[in-house]
């Protein structure tokens, strides 16, 4: 059976793609490597979270616990915030946040030698797919390790049950200060709502 690396921004996230990839005949091997979250304690539980995902599916995995938060936010704030289009979901500095998640986890595939690599963010439905597709099959020219292209989205009702089923911590945000705040944030809540009656009447 062929061995695929694949990065796990989380646990839950984690259920759907390790099933789908066994029905696959494919042997994921899971990589942690998340500096984006914040803060320490959340981190640090979800880290946790995926260690023991990973002991009640047996899955082998690689953490990487180094917490690298100031090295991230230096990283994102090379964007400037005004740089965000008003009617975008997404902040630039995200494509950041990808690429280097991603990019250690096609590094650190060959370093191991794997032949396959992969992400849970294809997973989620609130991820840019296209432009993570588009990273992922540029890594993988770069470090010669074939990138293992799958919309896992599909399954997303089926991986949130499997995480309830298995008892796992649910995070309530993408994972990095930046979503924190505009997970929780009233004001940015009320300026949002502005923004969708702006793009309404335009």
């Amino acid at each position: 059976m062929k061995k695929i690396l694949i990065h796990m921004c989380c646990a839950p996230c984690s259920c759907y793609p390790v099933k789908k990839l066994r029905d696959e005949n494919l042997e994921p091997v899971g990589y942690f490597f998340n500096p984006n979250i914040h803060p320490y304690l959340e981190w640090d539980r979800r880290l946790k979270t995926v260690k023991e995902f990973s002991e009640k599916v047996d899955l082998e995995i690689h953490c990487d616990e180094h917490y690298l938060l100031k090295e991230f936010l230096n990283r994102a704030l090379e964007v400037e915030p005004e740089s965000r289009p008003p009617f975008e979901k997404f902040h630039p500095r995200c494509k950041i946040c990808y690429e280097w998640r991603l990019e250690q986890t096609a590094k650190f595939a060959a370093e191991i030698n794997f032949e396959l690599f992969t992400s849970t963010l294809f997973y989620s439905i609130y991820q840019q797919h296209d432009l993570m597709k588009e990273i992922c099959e540029r890594l993988s020219k770069i470090y010669g390790v074939e990138f293992f292209y799958e919309d896992f989205r599909i399954g997303w009702q089926e991986g949130i049950d499997i995480s309830k089923e298995l008892e796992l911590y649910r995070q309530p945000y993408c994972g990095c200060i930046f979503s924190e705040e505009e997970r929780f944030s009233r004001e940015l809540r009320k300026q949002r709502k502005k923004l969708a009656k702006l793009k309404k009447s335009i």
